[in-house]
């Protein structure tokens, strides 16, 4: 079983999904999340060249009916625009790692992944708590930022905060100027 790590090739699917409110087959990966709050953001994402791929292990009929369900009784609505993704065997769910298999459920999980295909950054949480989508957002900025500048971003770097270079030298005079 491939696992999905940092640094490493995205493992590769093609699944049947819900696109634009309609099933489609050959989808492929890019950015997994959750659906409501990505779903309110979809724009930032597109703007960063980002596509959001939500993933259940439901058929993509139940997804088709999901979406067809106004919010207000428990469904996504005709709004939400992402794809939203069949994972029915859970084989996507384990080569992420967010299925246990004790209990048949899954984490909350959410993966960053490059132009290139590779893993850049993996948030799994337990099932009650949620991802931050402005953190998300945050950090497909910072990772485009340091594959176009060769720099690297501190914690909490935000879009024109000073970065530092990958060197000592540099390192200790960031570090200097330090408020």
């Amino acid at each position: 079983m491939v696992v999905a790590q940092v640094q490493k090739p995205a493992p590769q699917f093609t699944i049947v999904g819900i696109v634009n409110g309609e099933i489609q087959e050959n989808i492929t990966c890019r950015l997994l999340g959750k659906i409501f709050s990505f779903n309110d953001a979809l724009d930032e994402f597109r703007a960063l060249n980002y596509e959001v791929l939500a993933a259940s292990c439901g058929s993509e009929y139940a997804h088709h009916a999901w979406i067809n369900t106004p919010r207000n009784k428990g469904g996504l609505g005709k709004e939400t625009r992402p794809t939203i993704i069949s994972d029915k065997t859970r084989r996507i769910a384990k080569d992420y790692g967010v299925y246990l298999d004790l209990w048949g459920v899954l984490l909350r999980g959410l993966f960053i992944i490059d132009p290139r295909g590779i893993v850049r950054q993996i948030t799994m949480n337990d099932l009650p708590v949620g991802r931050s989508v402005k953190e998300t957002i945050r950090l497909v900025t910072a990772f485009q930022f340091t594959d176009e500048n060769g720099e690297v971003c501190p914690a909490n770097w935000k879009k024109g905060d000073k970065t530092m270079k990958p060197n000592i030298e540099d390192g200790q005079k960031y570090f200097a100027n330090d408020d």
